[in-house]
């Protein structure tokens, strides 16, 4: 005779869990602390899920590998890009369609500001670093596929494109503001 199911006693710190439970089978996630947006008092925390899947900043921060700072220095990194990037548009069926051309969108001041700072980074980080950071950053790629299109592909290249790309994210901390010089480590030579 199976035996009964006895109820579990209340714990109001599981109240709020709002972590899914149905994950699918693929699925790439790491916990994450944020604000919570239903909170009566500023500061209160929750535990929420985060897609680490296509993200690969957010994988490297939430296995510790990268700091704070470095993590939004890249965030900032990307939020100039998108911001800067002027890329096809879609096409309105509403609109009336006219021969010919279009007006081209007017540059916005935030725009303009992103391609500024997009350039100062490129400037500081090089040719070779700023590559780096465009595959990782733009386009997700990984370190193995970095040294891939490269066509280098021991592990040897890929220990030294990671390292690499921390040290373009420590600069990038420096250049948006998140980290100081004397906070930045600097590796021995």
């Amino acid at each position: 005779m199976p035996r009964a199911k006895r109820n579990k006693p209340y714990n109001p710190a599981k109240a709020h869990d709002r972590r899914s439970r149905d994950l699918s089978r693929n699925a790439e996630i790491a916990t994450v602390e944020v604000d919570n947006p239903l909170a009566l008092e500023p500061g209160e925390k929750i535990v929420a899920l985060r897609s680490i899947r296509n993200d690969p900043l957010g994988r490297l921060h939430s296995h510790h590998q990268i700091d704070e700072a470095q993590y939004q220095g890249g965030r900032a990194f990307q939020q100039d890009w998108e911001r800067a990037e002027r890329g096809p548009r879609a096409v309105d069926p509403t609109r009336e369609y006219v021969d010919g051309g279009q007006m081209r969108e007017p540059i916005t001041e935030g725009q303009r500001k992103a391609v500024l700072r997009l350039n100062r980074a490129v400037r500081e980080l090089g040719a070779d670093g700023s590559a780096l950071v465009h595959d990782v950053l733009v386009r997700g790629m990984t370190m193995e596929q970095v040294g891939q299109r490269r066509g280098l592909t021991t592990q040897r290249w890929k220990d030294y494109f990671a390292r690499r790309f921390c040290e373009c994210l420590d600069r990038l901390a420096l250049i948006y503001g998140f980290a100081t010089a004397d906070a930045v480590k600097t590796p021995p030579r």
